[in-house]
């Protein structure tokens, strides 16, 4: 039998849906109180994707979700091993080795995990150091419409950084490479995720962007390049509009065209951060988000928040839009909490249909696109009167990093939506006294029957919990599976991984999550150095 905990949220979610018939789809309408916490006004989920295995993600065994919403088809089948498994399938960990001039690291290692709830998932992530330049990168990457524009930023956005931060030396290096069709250098050291892309190179057509970008930098006569600061600027911008643009010319190769169709009319946001010795830089456009876990002189932990959300709740964000449009618009740029009364973040890459004209949007599907069978979504909204409404352009953050700065986590809104900044700080911490704590062992200690009762006693107390080892799972766990007082529910965990696809993204956002620790004692060293 079902628990009451899972009966209640299907029910639930069975009472706040509405259908809406729309041609050949059907679409999925949440109007519940948690709806606010979603992308776009409609949570539009067609039907023709349900049955496709994630791209980028993974998918959940078919044993342990089902898609029917029948009470008597609906049970809980997830054992705690299950639910753990379930839990860590997207889990990656990397220990950071020092470069080959001998200087300590500043990032010791980094953890991560994904929990899907749109199928196929629409988060992406990325780490990948620069092999031309110093520094590491790392990025979570929101989509909403789809996957598309966030698998094309993952895969791209650190290539035009890599390259802005290049010198002119390096830059001509490149070009001459490609005059006379001989390698390139190495620009990326990719560190993958499971279920990451099976590739993770720039296509010929991207290539070609990418390469007409660092000629304009090679035009500016810039010995050492952009400072980093320019470099992310310019990349997020840059990106945005050659992914625009890409559907705006002819291309021949009719799946080349069709994914930019569905990249350009698709949208992501973005939070990456580039480290470089003591050097941390955070770009961010939208609502995903970075703060740093700090351990004061006296030992006690602090949030350090590095990003602001660009969302209605934002008033320097509503501000920043009504200076960009006329005042007679100011009753509509923002309805219902969100952009046009469609979009929750006031910043993203894509999303043209927010950022075109009319007339270019017509004139761009007016090109023999099946719209229907790209699961493209035609949607002009009703006080839709100056265009862009919408930008890639990003805030940027600088932090000079010190022995106390213990980590950074970057996250998409499907894990702020539930924790707070300070939840988080103290999950990880937590999470570093478990994996630091003296576990006992037995070789080294009398077996007695009397040690034998009480670790069973422990055990059994725990609910056969094994701690996870690694801190984006721990945030992810207690994210779905904390009930209203902050504690961990596993009733409330199993029913929230085996609500049916077509249900779970309504209780619950894609999750990406990025812990990146760093390593004091280089850093101290650093500072030595001056």
């Amino acid at each position: 039998m079902s628990s009451p905990v899972s009966y209640w949220i299907l029910n639930s979610a069975r009472n706040s849906i509405a259908t809406l018939q729309g041609g050949r789809r059907l679409y999925s309408r949440c109007v519940s109180s948690r709806n606010k916490s979603k992308k776009t006004l409609f949570s539009w989920v067609p039907t023709t994707l349900k049955n496709n295995a994630p791209c980028g993600g993974f998918a959940l065994p078919k044993a342990y979700r089902h898609t029917s919403t029948e009470e008597d088809d609906f049970h809980l089948q997830l054992s705690p091993e299950q639910v753990n498994e379930v839990l860590r399938a997207g889990e990656s960990a990397h220990k950071i080795l020092d470069p080959v001039s001998g200087v300590p690291n500043s990032v010791l290692r980094f953890e991560s995990n994904q929990l899907a709830a749109n199928s196929p998932v629409e988060d992406r992530r990325g780490v990948a150091s620069c092999l031309q330049t110093n520094g590491l990168m790392f990025g979570v990457f929101d989509g909403h419409g789809g996957h598309a524009c966030a698998q094309a930023v993952s895969e791209r956005l650190f290539y035009y950084v890599a390259v802005s931060l290049m010198s002119q030396q390096t830059l001509e290096q490149m070009e001459g490479a490609m005059e006379s069709m001989k390698p390139m250098l190495p620009i990326l050291q990719w560190l993958k995720h499971p279920g990451d892309s099976i590739y993770k190179d720039v296509t010929s057509v991207h290539l070609d962007h990418l390469r007409v970008y660092w000629q304009e930098l090679l035009d500016l006569h810039m010995e050492m390049g952009l400072n980093v600061k320019e470099a992310l600027m310019y990349s997020f911008q840059r990106l945005d509009s050659d992914i625009s643009l890409e559907i705006q010319a002819p291309l021949e190769d009719e799946m080349t065209r069709n994914l930019s169709l569905q990249v350009a009319f698709s949208g992501a946001t973005a939070c990456m951060a580039h480290v470089d010795g003591v050097h941390l830089h955070v770009a961010n456009a939208g609502d995903c988000r970075a703060i740093l876990g700090v351990q004061e002189d006296n030992g006690l932990w602090s949030c350090l928040p590095l990003t602001c959300d660009h969302n209605a709740w934002n008033q320097a964000e509503l501000s920043r839009l009504k200076r960009e449009h006329p005042e007679s618009e100011d009753r509509t740029i923002i309805m219902d909490d969100r952009l046009l009364g469609i979009l929750m973040p006031c910043r993203a890459f894509g999303d043209v249909q927010l950022k075109w004209s009319k007339e270019l949007q017509r004139s761009v599907l007016e090109r023999g696109f099946d719209t229907e069978a790209l699961n493209i979504y035609q949607f002009t909204p009703q006080h839709y009167y100056t265009p862009p409404y919408l930008t890639a352009e990003p805030e940027i953050m600088y932090h000079r990093l010190r022995p106390q700065d213990k980590f950074l986590v970057l996250a998409s809104d499907g894990l702020w939506d539930v924790l707070d900044n300070e939840d988080v700080v103290r999950l990880v911490v937590e999470h570093l006294g478990e994996a630091g704590r003296h576990k006992p062992d037995l070789a080294q200690r009398p077996a007695n029957l009397g040690l034998m009762q009480s670790l069973l006693l422990q055990r059994k107390a725990q609910g056969l919990h094994v701690a996870d080892q690694n801190a984006a799972t721990r945030l992810i766990r207690h994210a779905i599976g904390s009930n209203e007082y902050g504690e961990m529910d596993p009733e409330r965990l199993t029913a929230m991984l085996t609500l049916p696809e077509d249900l779970a993204r309504m209780y619950r956002d894609d999750i990406t999550v990025t812990v990146v620790y760093f390593n004091s004692d280089s850093i101290d060293a650093y500072d030595k150095r001056g």
